[in-house]
């Protein structure tokens, strides 16, 4: 199979200039009519490759669940969506943002993790015919944490904005890694670890240097360490995914950007917090202690005043088990 290369022009021209052109949304899509404010910016980032870029604010009716990014790769064959969203509701608001860039039909569906945008709108994509994949271990996250998302995600989005929901799982799963072609596209899933969640992977597309990291990498907003993640893992999952060297990175919050934003919003923090929770231990201090951790180096993200101690505490509980 022959790749789609990046064409001559596009491998002499500087990156900043790539950068700027990313970040310049195509389209917008609201949740309801016309009057809304914007939810989903549609942008382009090479030809027949396009970011849906979500609000990285928390999850609330007007955005259906849809808080997060996702992915739309236009093929001969069809769309192939990375992340179908985290509601039949907000499914259908994805679906509105691809009819608007091409007529084609979702032909395949990517889930890259185990929370609720990342697959909970399978079931309004499957009733279009589309085929779904995930990992292994996203399916197994799914599944344990079904009940508490939907209990969770009723309480945001509301019962109006959580109607029609319904669980439904991937058709197809993978352990480590998984290549297609699709309408002379190649696409390559990679499970690289737990990071964020369980069974987090990342996609490239080899020819266009481009990757959808999912939940493995935060950028404009400050990460979460849950009780789902795994930051030593994640750290190792990074770096997989890093050592394609991406042109573009499609984070799972936050605009499009280059590997260097990627590495300092979450690589660097997860460092940094590892290392300095590291030494609070080693001077014996207990975890009532973590707010003396000066994390300010990355206060410019959003959600830092909320997340900042709480992700110390997350990361002081798994290295009191390692």
């Amino acid at each position: 199979m022959q790749l789609i290369q990046n064409s001559p022009a596009s491998r002499i021209m500087p990156m900043w200039f790539w950068l700027i052109l990313i970040l310049l949304p195509t389209s917008v899509v609201c949740a309801g009519n016309p009057g809304v404010a914007p939810i989903l910016k549609v942008t382009r980032l090479a030809e027949n490759v396009y970011a849906l870029v979500g609000p990285i604010t928390n999850r609330d009716p007007e955005n259906l669940g849809n808080n997060a990014n996702f992915g739309v790769i236009v093929t001969e064959e069809g769309v192939v969506l990375v992340d179908p969203g985290a509601t039949y509701k907000g499914a259908l608001m994805i679906h509105e943002a691809i009819r608007s860039i091409t007529d084609k039909p979702v032909k395949l569906v990517i889930n890259t993790g185990g929370q609720d945008h990342r697959w909970l709108g399978n079931g309004y994509f499957k009733s279009l015919g589309a085929h779904i994949i995930a990992s292994e271990k996203a399916v197994a996250d799914q599944q344990a944490r079904l009940t508490d998302q939907l209990i969770r995600l009723g309480g945001l989005v509301g019962e109006i904005g959580l109607q029609g929901t319904q669980p439904v799982y991937a058709d197809e799963t993978f352990t480590d890694r998984k290549l297609l072609d699709v309408g002379h596209t190649r696409i390559e899933i990679h499970h690289a670890g737990h990071a964020h969640t369980l069974g987090d992977s990342f996609v490239w597309l080899p020819a266009n240097e481009i990757v959808f990291t999912g939940d493995i990498v935060y950028v404009d907003r400050l990460l979460g360490v849950g009780s789902q993640s795994a930051h030593r893992s994640w750290i190792s999952a990074f770096e997989a995914m890093a050592a394609r060297k991406p042109e573009i990175v499609v984070a799972g919050h936050g605009n499009p950007a280059g590997l260097e934003k990627a590495k300092q919003d979450t690589y660097r923090y997860l460092v940094f917090l590892r290392e300095a929770v590291q030494a609070l231990i080693d001077d014996g201090h207990g975890m009532e202690d973590v707010g003396r951790i000066d994390q300010s180096r990355f206060e410019y993200l959003d959600n830092y005043d909320t997340l900042s101690v709480r992700n110390a505490q997350r990361v002081y509980e798994e290295l009191e088990w390692e």
